[in-house]
Order: C-alpha cells, then sequence, then structure tokens
C-alpha cells in the first residue's frame, strides 16, 4: 500500500514538466467490522495513483479526512464540514493554478462528498479546468466493464465494487470473514435524515460476498480508460467539443 502514495520529489516533477494535477479525496469513516476506516482514501489513491501512471500526471497525496457525516454514530468516522472541505480543494487547485499547472482531476473516492460538485462547477466558470472523477457514468461503465454482479443502487457502502478493489490494490486491508457483512438495503430514501445507521446494523450497505481481485482489476482498467475523456477537457489536448463526445459515447 505504501506505493499508493507519491513520493515523487521536486527534481521528478521539474523534469516532468507542466501536466494535470491528480488529487485523490477520500474519507475517514466506518466500513463495518472487517474493513479499514481508510478505505475510501484507499480507493482514491489506488484510482488516482493508476491514472497518473497512465497519463503521465503529477500525483498529489490524498485528503483523507472528508464530509461524512451520514456515518457520525458509527464508531471511528471522523469528518469536516462542507465548508472546510470545499476550502481545502479550493485552496489546492489555486495553488496549483499560482504555479502554473493546467488542470486538476480531483478523484473522489467518497459519495458523500456532494459538495465537491459544486467547487468544481463553479472553478471552471470561466472555462473547462477541474474534473470531478469519476462520474456517475464512468462508473456505470466499471460496473459493466468488471461484470460487477449487484446493481449500483444496492451496492452502496462497503460493497462489491469497494472491496473488489481493495482485493486488487490493497488486499491486506480486507479482513477475513468479509461474507458473513453482506447487507441489503436498496431503498434508502431518508439518508439524509437518519443517516446510514439507518438502513444498517453493522455500517455495511451491499454484498460484499460477490468481491473479487479480478473485479477490482478490471474497475481499475475501465475508470484509467474513462479518465482519458476527462482529461481531454482540462488539459487543451483536443476540443472541448471532442472530450465531450468522447465521454458520451463512452469511447475512450
Amino acid at each position: 500500500m505504501d506505493d499508493l502514495i507519491t513520493r515523487a520529489t521536486s527534481g521528478d516533477e521539474r523534469r516532468r514538466g507542466r501536466a494535470v494535477a491528480v488529487l485523490p479525496v477520500g474519507s475517514f469513516e466506518q466500513h463495518g467490522e472487517r474493513l479499514p476506516l481508510t478505505t475510501d482514501t484507499l480507493i482514491a489513491c489506488m484510482i488516482a495513483r493508476r491514472v497518473a501512471d497512465d497519463h503521465g500526471l503529477f500525483l498529489l497525496p490524498p485528503v483523507t479526512v472528508s464530509y461524512s457525516h451520514e456515518h457520525a454514530p458509527l464508531a471511528g468516522t471522523v469528518s469536516i464540514s462542507a465548508p472546510t472541505l470545499y476550502a481545502v480543494v479550493d485552496d489546492i487547485w489555486r495553488s496549483l493554478d499560482a504555479s502554473g499547472v493546467p488542470g486538476l482531476l480531483i478523484v473522489n473516492g467518497h459519495g458523500g462528498n456532494y459538495v465537491l460538485s459544486n467547487l468544481v462547477q463553479e472553478l471552471n466558470v470561466g472555462g473547462p479546468r477541474v474534473a470531478l472523477f469519476p462520474a456517475p457514468e464512468d462508473r456505470r461503465r466499471a460496473r459493466a466493464d468488471a461484470a460487477l454482479t449487484s446493481s449500483a443502487e444496492e451496492d452502496m457502502h462497503g460493497g462489491e465494487f469497494e472491496v473488489s478493489l481493495l482485493l486488487h490494490g490493497a488486499p491486506d486491508a480486507v479482513g477475513a470473514g468479509i461474507a458473513a457483512d453482506d447487507h441489503s438495503a436498496p431503498d434508502r430514501t431518508h439518508l439524509l435524515t437518519v443517516g446510514v445507521a439507518g438502513y444498517t446494523p453493522h455500517g455495511i450497505i451491499g454484498r460484499l460476498s460477490l468481491a473479487t481481485e479480478a473485479k477490482g482489476r478490471a474497475l481499475l482498467d475501465s475508470l484509467s480508460s474513462s479518465a482519458r475523456a476527462h482529461l481531454a477537457l482540462i488539459d487543451g489536448r483536443r476540443t472541448a467539443g471532442e472530450g465531450a463526445r468522447s465521454g458520451a459515447d463512452g469511447a475512450p
């Protein structure tokens, strides 16, 4: 897992030259009895590392604590407020922009970081410079490419998608006996009111038993391919129209 965090030097980045930066944003929140509190951070780092390596980008260290208030009653969860997360990522981008970095790809590993969508929209008012990844379409494509069995609706937290990625990139983080934690709660109408604890006794919503290392590898392959269209929009290698068409039709 050590290679998920960049060890690049100033000299490495000087020799690389101007390149889009990749910022993993995770969380520090409960993921049941057998998955680490850093699950979302590990996954964000895994995706960010793969995308940076495949596309020659400037990999940043992760934001490790984010907006996880929906998990607040469950042990181990630590959160910052939405305005604080907004300000941290906004400041990171402004620092990058001032140093001449052409764009920023934010790799979000936690679905509750809704405020990042608002931030990215605001930062792009003057033109596309920042992208939030993966988009829902990217996740749907990855699920299909990896032949996941569970639906996106039932695979909400600590299920097949996340555990498959961990089994591929950080297998030591997955505890023994995860199949015992399978839990279904596809209808979560009042999630914002009652939180995750209102729908699960142990913090998991999904079927961990379906996860495999091979699915995790396929998910990562698909996501790295999907990142290409986002990068084309924010680093100027193609016109915005070409990038938008590529993302819309699912072509890499």
